[in-house]
């Protein structure tokens, strides 16, 4: 059963990061400069924030086991898309189609977990859970590595078509060991995917992520529009008789959305230690990108290993409070940091931050499965990936603000500074949360 959705759980963090060292190529081949390549980036992220919440709704509704055969199918059409794309926008449509595709598989494989769960009941150990967190951590470190050789022996066209037969393999292995989906009862029959929800979230989505992405020159209509888009949601839903967004559920389970937050705080810190350290080693340490990464890997390393750890403590709040701490301590150690700092030390932070990175996939997951309603994981899992690319997208603006055109010391010193507020409030937000304390699933 774990085969095929630790394969799909990869596609999403793979293709987010497989394509950075492409993007030169692709420029070259179609004229194309630095500000739409980024589109390649922008666009997958769009659609995935967007798209898990949708597909883990379409999950719950009408059976995790169909949404996950589908996103692999519109991953496969993705591929063919990219590989024989004859201009640039059909590039962006592929990253698109790329995003929705692989949003399918995070929702429906937890919801599958808890369906399969509630049918033996037997609850999923957390070290499963821990390998599905294990599975997007390593495929997104070795995202560029495979990115760069494929771009390299075979042309930028490889990075899209790899797509194709990674989706063939998933979706044969689905078909033979990914569990039934439950049968549907009359009442849940009746339930509604809601549409008008649906727009209104994704048009929200869409311009807060697009506001966020250029705050060093902000476009305030695009926040008046996303804060008057936000408005007419909750109205709407709070009136609709099944909405997409149950904002009832998220206020009767406030662990849940306390959750939310704290995912996308957390990943806020990580992407900006991740993209800003990487910059700042090239540009004022004097390293090459080669060395820079070399010097990030044990981040990866560190982070894979302890996801697997974390699932295996006994509750969720020691170790978010201690990885709370030791993204606290990492950024203590940034603002040490200068053009003449040992490789060691270098070394040493993004070892840390690894640990934490870790800790943080596997308990907020963890946390999700455990709060989130039997009926609603799907749902909830998506809502999760949704906060981590708002922090994602945040994070490019952070460094933008501070770094401007040039990663200098006094940029990582800043973002460093913003850094360690922002795990200062985590650490008061995860030991005041209530609902860490016993670990269990809320009813």
């Amino acid at each position: 059963m774990m085969a095929p959705l630790l394969l799909g759980v990869a596609l999403n963090p793979i293709n987010s990061t497989m394509i950075a060292t492409a993007l030169v190529a692709v420029g070259h081949a179609f004229g194309v400069g630095v500000a739409q390549t980024a589109w390649l980036v922008a666009s997958l992220y769009l659609a995935s924030a967007v798209g898990q919440p949708t597909m883990g709704r379409l999950a719950d509704l009408v059976g995790p086991r169909k949404v996950f055969l589908s996103g692999l199918v519109v991953v496969l059409a993705a591929g063919l898309v990219g590989a024989l794309a004859p201009a640039f926008g059909w590039l962006i449509a592929s990253r698109v189609l790329l995003g929705v595709g692989t949003s399918a598989a995070y929702p429906s494989a937890m919801a599958m977990l808890r369906a399969e769960s509630r049918r033996t009941g037997v609850e999923a150990p957390r070290t499963v859970l821990g390998r599905l967190s294990l599975a997007s951590l390593a495929s997104a470190a070795v995202g560029p590595v495979l990115g760069g050789a494929l771009a390299a022996t075979l042309g930028w066209r490889a990075v899209f078509a790899v797509n194709i037969p990674a989706a063939a393999v998933g979706l044969l292995l689905a078909l033979r060991w990914a569990p039934a989906d439950p049968p549907r009862t009359a009442e849940r029959a009746k339930v509604s995917l809601d549409p008008p929800g649906l727009l209104l979230f994704a048009a929200t989505i869409a311009t807060t992520m697009l506001f966020l992405m250029n705050l060093a020159h902000p476009d305030w209509l695009l926040l008046a529009l996303a804060l008057l888009l936000g408005a007419a949601l909750v109205a709407l839903e709070l009136r609709a008789g099944q909405p997409f967004l149950d904002l009832r559920l998220l206020g009767r389970s406030p662990g849940l959305t306390r959750t939310f937050a704290r995912s996308g705080m957390t990943y806020l810190v990580l992407y900006c230690m991740l993209y800003g350290f990487s910059q700042w080693m090239q540009e004022s340490h004097g390293l090459s990108a080669f060395h820079a990464g070399l010097i990030a890997l044990p981040m990866s390393v560190t982070a894979g290993v302890f996801s697997l750890l974390g699932a295996r403590t006994r509750t969720l709040r020691a170790p978010l409070v201690a990885l709370t701490l030791l993204l606290g301590a990492g950024s203590a150690l940034l603002l040490l940091l200068d053009g003449h700092t040992p490789v060691a030390v270098l070394v040493l932070a993004s070892t840390v931050f690894g640990v934490g990175q870790g800790l943080a996939s596997s308990c907020n997951q963890a946390a999700v499965y455990a709060q989130a309603p039997a009926d609603g994981t799907g749902s909830a899992a998506g809502l999760q990936r949704t906060s981590i690319y708002l922090g994602a997208i945040l994070s490019s603006s952070v460094l933008a603000l501070l770094y401007g055109t040039r990663a200098t010391d006094a940029g990582l010193h800043g973002i460093a500074a913003v850094m360690g507020v922002l795990c200062a409030v985590l650490l008061l937000f995860t030991t005041a949360d209530r609902a860490l304390r016993a670990g269990r699933r809320s009813s």
